[in-house]
């Protein structure tokens, strides 16, 4: 079994940073400071501005490295051979799992902070579309929704996300009740056109979703 190459000594310094910037945020939040970045790596500020540019370019840096996580989590999850409710809950619980576990870095990526210029707030929002894509590429592959089918795959892909979206967020804030209690109601509330509708022959035999092309094939943190 060969070894995989080694990582080139600028690229794994970059991840070590994005490494320390991680843990300040999650235990500062969005607001974390790239002072203390810089001090949770070991090193002097000028030395992290000369890897990401700016702090925006580190708000760029971490967006990439999780929503490239996320979206490749719930690409595999599409496309998990399990029947059509299972593959409906476990995609909602994909979704929650991963803001769950980083929910201070979920709020970084969605939540502008008062009066920033830079954009950091708005990050998620490019791998949103992208999650809502593959949504409607699933629908269109694995459910039977006859002559409506282009209209309805797309309506549901961004429907979806949507509502998963504004959902997750008032979960992961409030805490109304656990996880697996608010994967049931969402589903729930996804299941009636979805339980009436036939599968198509490709969704029988295990055909996977497409993947689109620029899209990540694993995660990347």
């Amino acid at each position: 079994m060969s070894t995989p190459p080694a990582q080139p000594a600028g690229e794994l310094r970059r991840e070590q940073l994005l490494n320390a910037a991680d843990r300040v945020v999650q235990r500062e939040g969005p607001g974390a400071s790239m002072n203390a970045i810089a001090a949770e790596a070991g090193i002097t500020k000028p030395i992290l501005y000369r890897h990401f540019g700016d702090r925006n370019g580190l708000i760029t840096a971490l967006t990439e490295r999780h929503t490239s996580g996320l979206l490749a989590a719930v690409r595999a999850a599409l496309n998990e051979p399990l029947e059509r409710r299972d593959r409906v809950e476990h995609v909602l619980d994909t979704y929650l799992a991963a803001i769950e576990s980083r929910p201070q870095v979920y709020r970084l990526l969605t939540h502008p902070e008062s009066g920033d210029p830079t954009g950091a707030g708005n990050a998620l929002a490019p791998a949103l579309r992208q999650i809502a894509e593959e949504i409607t590429k699933a629908v269109q592959v694995q459910v039977d929704l006859g002559a409506d089918g282009p209209l309805l795959s797309e309506t549901w892909g961004r429907a979806v996300t949507g509502m998963v979206l504004a959902v997750g967020d008032w979960w992961l804030e409030q805490r109304p009740c656990p996880r697996a209690r608010m994967v049931q109601a969402l589903a729930d509330l996804l299941w009636g056109r979805l339980a009436a509708a036939a599968d198509l022959p490709q969704a029988i035999t295990g055909a996977a979703v497409p993947a689109t092309p620029d899209a990540p094939a694993a995660p990347t943190g």
